[in-house]
């Protein structure tokens, strides 16, 4: 069910603690931490705390929890001090996404090339 804790998600463990990770903000609402295989100089997860499979889910059924993540991305560039960066929700597998839990990727500390991928 959508915002449930699910037992096999990766990101729902972090938020139980269950799982560890190196978090460098948290909210009520959101958990911030370093990606494991970062893609660039500063990588930074930001997910929401409830369980939504992806951005499209997670707008759909919870849009104040997705400002909550859009809000959280702005938190972290400013506390890892970037003054550009780039923000990516990956959608379905087509896209990237290999969690199936809602996340933005906070990118920054080097020049990102357009089109991305």
């Amino acid at each position: 069910m959508a915002g449930e804790p699910q037992d096999d998600c990766l990101f729902c463990k972090i938020v139980a603690g269950q799982i560890p990770a190196t978090i460098v903000r948290e909210t009520e609402t959101t958990v911030a931490f370093r990606d494991i295989n970062p893609q660039a100089p500063v990588h930074i997860l930001v997910i929401p705390k409830a369980h939504y499979e992806n951005a499209a889910a997670l707008a759909a059924g919870a849009p104040q929890l997705a400002a909550d993540v859009l809000a959280a991305t702005q938190a972290v560039a400013d506390e890892e001090k970037l003054d550009s960066y780039r923000t990516v929700f990956n959608t379905g597998g087509g896209a990237g996404q290999t969690v199936w839990h809602a996340h933005a990727h906070v990118l920054g500390g080097r020049g990102m090339q357009w089109p991305p991928g």
